[in-house]
């Protein structure tokens, strides 16, 4: 009775690990398929960049003459009218310029006149043949002469009396003093270049963003696009503005090729200031409210190693997109528009609200594996090469 008893066990146990071997040994993969619904997204790429905050017109003041600073009357911040004095350089040198052209010019046209005079009589003379030819074009050159004199007379006063006026310094438009270059006192020389005195910004309530575009993004740039920029002064607030023009001239930095792009920049809050860094995205590619399907979708495509016992239909095409039907897999040809690298434009093809995959999902036990999205460089889960 023993011996049929553990023949019967053997048996039993013989069977139990053949089942084992068959069946139970091996963890059953379940397959799941992700995905996502076509619906309206809006989508934007951009560019990226840094800028300087400037007016949009800003004047450089100077003094056409050398002097001596004897008044000012603004300051900093000092808001100035077109035609408004603003300072003024010691008048006395260039009084006396202007005296002794005067002088000399009164000097000159007594030689004028009296070389006129003389002339009219010669020339009485010559008609009724009492001097000779001689005399006459000797009277008249010199009458010539005396009248080139005044001319040049006449131009030394003007020249006087304009650098005379230069040193009476107005405003060339109405703004606001960003800086002041001289004090009551200081000698400005005007002999080799323009002295800087003050600098001008016509209207602070529109300014402007220069803004340096790396050369791999600029062919995208264009005049009219969206920009929106921030500054580390207001780091809470986002400003807006347009591109109104793409500057051709490059600068090349540490051989870093820009381009210079102008933003306008309306400041009616009088927050953005001149010399402010911004930073600045431009977007060079917009829609709104179009039909889209994250962009791995268009990526994914299905193996039979990886679906189970569904099957597949694929298609003819570049760009399409998969769905489930029942057990089968089935690829819709699309007509794709733009990406933003997440999600994919679909002109046609596929209508809204249907559900296309995205990927696989392979679970087996605790070990969970997703199909067509996993670089074959990224680690595994733990214990995937685990025996069984």
């Amino acid at each position: 009775m023993k011996k049929k008893i553990w023949t019967l066990l053997a048996i039993i146990a013989v069977i139990a690990i053949a089942w084992w071997l068959t069946s139970g040994g091996k963890e059953e993969k379940k397959i799941e398929f992700l995905s996502a619904k076509v619906e309206e997204a809006n989508l934007q790429n951009s560019v990226t960049a840094t800028g300087t905050i400037e007016p949009v017109t800003s004047v450089t003041v100077g003094t056409q003459v050398s002097g001596i600073v004897s008044k000012l009357y603004v300051d900093y911040n000092s808001e100035v009218k077109k035609g408004q004095v603003i300072a003024e350089l010691d008048k006395t040198n260039l009084m006396s310029e202007l005296n002794t052209a005067k002088a000399n010019l009164a000097s000159v046209q007594s030689a004028y006149n009296y070389q006129q005079a003389n002339f009219n009589r010669y020339q009485t003379l010559f008609s009724k043949g009492l001097i000779s030819a001689n005399d006459f074009e000797n009277a008249r050159l010199n009458f010539q002469q005396a009248k080139e004199q005044v001319a040049t007379a006449q131009e030394q006063v003007k020249r006087a009396q304009t650098n005379l006026g230069y040193a009476t310094i107005t405003s060339p438009i109405d703004g606001i003093v960003l800086s002041k270059s001289v004090e009551e006192g200081q000698t400005v020389a005007a002999s080799f270049s323009t002295p800087e005195l003050f600098k001008i910004a016509k209207d602070l309530t529109n300014m402007q963003v220069v803004a340096n575009v790396d050369e791999a993004d600029i062919g995208n740039v264009k005049a009219g696009e969206r920009v929106t920029f921030t500054v580390d002064a207001y780091p809470e607030d986002t400003f807006e503005g347009s591109v109104t023009q793409v500057r051709q001239e490059a600068t090349t930095t540490n051989n870093v090729v820009t381009y210079e792009v102008v933003i306008n920049a309306p400041n009616s809050s009088m927050k953005l200031k001149p010399g402010l860094t911004a930073n600045v995205t431009i977007y060079t590619a917009e829609r709104q409210g179009v039909l889209c399907v994250p962009s791995k979708a268009l990526r994914f495509t299905p193996v039979k190693e990886t679906v189970g016992d569904k099957k597949i239909e694929d298609c003819q095409g570049k760009n399409k997109v998969w769905v489930l039907e029942g057990n089968t897999l089935k690829a819709r040809q699309v007509q794709i528009g733009m990406s933003d690298g997440a999600h994919t434009e679909i002109i046609n093809g596929i209508s809204k609200g249907v559900e296309v995959i995205t990927e696989v999902k392979i679970t087996e036990g605790e070990i969970e594996e997703e199909g067509n999205e996993r670089s074959p460089f990224a680690p595994g889960p733990p214990n995937r090469n685990r025996k069984k």
